[in-house]
C-alpha cells in the first residue's frame, strides 16, 4: 500500500493538462482553476460547464484524442477520460516525460491523488482516505465546513500580515514564536485582532498587542 506524502503545490500560472471532458474532469479542473493554474483540456467533447469555461477563455481546449505532445510544458497531468485503457496510456506517457500524473479511476497507479478540499482563501483544509474511500473524505470536509466558516479566510490573511510585521521587527526567535502563537489564538482573532491587522499596520502597536496576548496566554496556562 502506498504511503502518500501530503503537500500543497504552488501551480499559479503553470500549465496542468487534463485528459477528459466529463464530470470527473470538470471537478478536477475546478480545483485547478481555484489554484490559478493554466489549464489545458484534451477531449473530443466537454460538459456544458467546461464548454462555458472554454468559451470564456478560462481554459485551453484541444478538441481531439490524446497525444504525447499534449503534455508539453505541463507540471501536472490528469488522466480523467472515462476510458481506463486510455487513462493508463496517458499515465505511461506522462511518466516517461517525468510529469506527475493523477489517474482518476485507478488512483494508486498514478503519482498523486487529489484530496477533498475546503478552501477559505489562504486557509485550506484537505482530507483523504488514500484512495480507499473518497466519499469518506468528502463527508469529513462537509463536516469541517460547518466548523470553519468564511471568516477563517480573513483570519489567515490577518495572520499573514502579522507574521510579516513580527519577522521584520522582532529579532529574537523565541519571542517570534511566542508572539505568532498568541496571534493564532482563535479567541484573539475573533475579538478584533484580525480587523486590527487587516488595516494600515502600526508595527509598534501590533507588537505591543501581541505581547499582551502572549502574557495573557501564559497566565492562563500557569493557572491551570
Amino acid at each position: 500500500m502506498a504511503a502518500w506524502y501530503p503537500l500543497l503545490l504552488d501551480i499559479e500560472g503553470k500549465r496542468c493538462v487534463v485528459f477528459g471532458g466529463g464530470p470527473v474532469a470538470e471537478r478536477k479542473i475546478g480545483g485547478l482553476l481555484d489554484a490559478g493554474a493554466r489549464v489545458r483540456v484534451v477531449s473530443p467533447q466537454l460538459t456544458s460547464g467546461l464548454r462555458r469555461l472554454a468559451d470564456e477563455r478560462r481554459l485551453e481546449w484541444l478538441p481531439k484524442t490524446a497525444e504525447a505532445s499534449d503534455l508539453e510544458g505541463a507540471v501536472l497531468a490528469f488522466a480523467a477520460s472515462g476510458d481506463p485503457g486510455a487513462n493508463r496510456r496517458i499515465a505511461e506517457e506522462a511518466k516517461r516525460a517525468g510529469i506527475p500524473v493523477n489517474v482518476a479511476d485507478e488512483g494508486e497507479t498514478g503519482d498523486f491523488i487529489c484530496p477533498a478540499v475546503l478552501r477559505r482563501g489562504r486557509f485550506v483544509l484537505a482530507a483523504s482516505a488514500s484512495g480507499a474511500g473518497p466519499a469518506l473524505a468528502s463527508r469529513v470536509i462537509r463536516e469541517l465546513s460547518e466548523r470553519y466558516g468564511p471568516e477563517y479566510g480573513e483570519y489567515a490573511e490577518a495572520l499573514r500580515r502579522i507574521r510579516a510585521v513580527v519577522k521584520s521587527y522582532v529579532k529574537d526567535p523565541g519571542e517570534r514564536r511566542r508572539l505568532l502563537a498568541a496571534a493564532a489564538d482563535e479567541a484573539a482573532l475573533r475579538e478584533g485582532l484580525a480587523e486590527e491587522a487587516s488595516g494600515p499596520a502600526d508595527p509598534a502597536r501590533l507588537i505591543e498587542r501581541l505581547r499582551e496576548l502572549a502574557g495573557r496566554t501564559g497566565e492562563d496556562r500557569d493557572n491551570r
